[in-house]
């Protein structure tokens, strides 16, 4: 299936210059959200998973329904304040400023295999400050796993160690 031909390029979104990638039309297609729930469950199946780790708010759109049909758990990485327990959190630079993520304490156990899950890896931020948070709760991270890449703004440089997928690269 030729996802890219389903995503929707919006120019000068979130500012001028940038071209944004729209997944909106991915999800209204229901052949094209099945598609990419089932080639990333075909990859991750019988990995040993405890749990998909998405990350607030897109993550959560892919994250969940691939946890369901993985038979495995789901928990959410969230921004400050968002979750009601006990948590660990990571602050991380963006391009101007910062932004802090937390998880609970209690969602990622030792030596747990977790699949960090997201729609787009750009400047991967978000993603190392995810494999932090796990790491501090004592998982595994197996990969990080994104519907969308953006090699060219070369994110997959902060995952370091982390094993990298992606079903479209720009």
């Amino acid at each position: 299936m030729d996802l890219k031909a389903i995503i929707r390029d919006v120019p000068d979104f979130p500012k001028k210059g940038i071209v944004f990638k729209d997944i909106t039309p991915l999800l209204n297609n229901g052949k094209a959200f099945q598609y990419v729930i089932d080639k990333l469950a075909e990859r991750y199946q019988g990995k040993g998973l405890r749990s998909i780790v998405a990350m607030e708010s897109r993550g959560f759109i892919f994250g969940a329904p691939l946890a369901t049909k993985l038979g495995v758990g789901f928990v959410p990485v969230r921004k400050p304040g968002k979750l009601p327990y006990k948590t660990f959190q990571e602050t991380y630079d963006l391009e101007y400023g910062k932004d802090t993520l937390e998880i609970h304490q209690d969602a990622v156990g030792k030596g747990d295999k977790i699949l960090v899950l997201d729609d787009v890896l750009a400047t991967g931020g978000t993603a190392a400050a995810t494999v932090k948070l796990i790491e501090k709760a004592g998982g595994d991270v197996v990969e990080a796993a994104f519907i969308i890449h953006l090699s060219f703004l070369k994110g997959q440089d902060k995952l370091q160690r982390t094993p990298v997928f992606s079903i479209i690269q720009y």
